[in-house]
């Protein structure tokens, strides 16, 4: 094991066995492997939900907990010799789901807007292209047979995990393309870089090009299934999402084991990594300006039509929309304050909190002065319950008056909560 951290891309061709094995660690890029990533990135979008909101862990103890797993597995994988199916997928969910609590982190609890944080680790991604390339001319995930790249292929794919979530939520909720058209765009995005790839498009950029993708993909995906109809989703939840993807990742890996159908078999030889160097830079800038400026210009003309929209509907008359579910939650957490289980009402509070924000692409344009009231309403709702002695009266009647907000702005979904 000692040897193969020092072997360089000179060595490779006299050591066959000891590049197979290493090469063994990835696998081959098959339609298994791309089928398992974009469940694996739904997971990570519905199982992160899950964690913080249905459990009441909360995002910085679901993060610090989901890190610590993910460092422990992560170990393993490093130290195994040979690519192991259930090891190196269990990997990937593991990232996708801390990818997925990064980006919450910084939207939610440190409230970095999405276009600065999809712009933040798209610089890092960049700059761990950048490195990695500059290190070992070669960004091919078939080319990785030394730790140093193991670690530049992780690091990657932590980033465009982070990357796709910021991604997937500004298009679906901040520019309120919902989750459904938001996949469809991601698709055929991803369609398109298939398209150019038979026609010339350099294969590694590609396919980390479609990596990056999938995760938007598979988080708009897993948000439609199991986001509530009142928030744009089918409403069958995240625990039912999450285990519905579970077992068919669960399936597939078995069938892989069985069957090693993605394991690299061949032997890196000198040849495959001179030819895996074309990585051509005039293509890799030309694609880049051109996701820039069509990005740029989409999110221009998308945040202008909603400023019309939401100037069009800013009249007294217009509704906000459903608020059935926020009308819930506050019922709860009045229930529960006034039977002194402050500490279930702050737990409470965070379903809220995170249901607000999700609403809110939605929510704002139908009329955004009834939107910033009841945002205010709720601010301070959060504010009495977060406080360092919680006043159990003065909790009660800030959500009283939340509770009577919500009846006044949305009487006709009463029956509903």
């Amino acid at each position: 094991m000692s040897q193969s951290l020092d072997i360089t891309t000179e060595d490779v061709s006299a050591f066959p066995s000891l590049s197979r094995r290493m090469l063994n660690k990835v696998p081959a890029v098959t339609a298994f492997f791309w089928i398992i990533k974009i469940l694996a990135t739904t997971v990570g979008e519905t199982a992160a939900d899950f964690l913080n909101e249905q459990l009441n862990f909360g995002l910085t103890k679901t993060t610090v907990m989901m890190s610590a797993l993910l460092l422990i597995v992560i170990f393993f994988q490093f130290r195994s010799k040979r690519y192991v199916p259930a090891l190196y997928w269990l990997t990937v969910v593991l990232i996708s789901i801390v990818g997925t609590l990064i980006t919450d982190n910084l939207v939610d609890n440190f409230k970095v807007p999405l276009q600065t944080t999809a712009l933040v680790f798209g610089i890092a991604l960049a700059a761990t292209f950048a490195t990695w390339y500059a290190s070992e001319k070669t960004l091919s995930i078939h080319s990785i047979f030394t730790t140093k790249r193991e670690a530049f292929y992780w690091l990657t794919i932590l980033f465009t995990f982070a990357l796709g979530t910021a991604a997937g939520d500004l298009v679906a909720e901040k520019l309120s393309l919902g989750y459904p058209l938001s996949a469809l765009i991601f698709a055929a995005v991803i369609g398109a870089i298939a398209i150019a790839n038979r026609f010339g498009l350099n294969s590694v950029l590609a396919f980390w090009a479609a990596y990056i993708l999938t995760r938007p993909l598979g988080a708009s995906i897993g948000d439609y299934l199991s986001q509530p109809p009142e928030l744009g989703g089918l409403g069958l939840g995240t625990v039912g999402t999450s285990a519905l993807f579970l077992l068919i990742i669960l399936g597939l890996v078995s069938y892989l084991s069985l069957t090693r159908q993605d394991v690299i078999t061949a032997p890196v030889t000198e040849s495959q990594i001179n030819a895996k160097r074309s990585f051509v830079v005039g293509q890799v800038v030309v694609f880049v300006a051109v996701i820039a400026i069509v990005s740029g210009l989409g999110f221009s003309w998308r945040s202008t039509q909603l400023a019309h929209q939401a100037l069009a509907n800013s009249s007294a008359t217009a509704p906000l929309g459903n608020l059935s579910t926020y009308r819930k939650i506050t019922t709860d957490m009045l229930g529960l304050v006034r039977a002194n289980d402050v500490a279930q009402a702050k737990a409470r509070a965070t379903d809220l909190e995170t249901s607000w924000d999700n609403g809110q692409a939605r929510l704002k344009p139908m009329n955004p002065d009834k939107w910033s009231s009841l945002d205010t309403a709720i601010d301070a709702v959060l504010k009495k319950l977060r406080a360092p002695q919680p006043d159990t009266a003065a909790c009660s009647t800030s959500l009283q008056s939340l509770s009577d907000l919500i009846n006044t702005l949305d009487p006709q979904s009463l029956g509903q909560s």
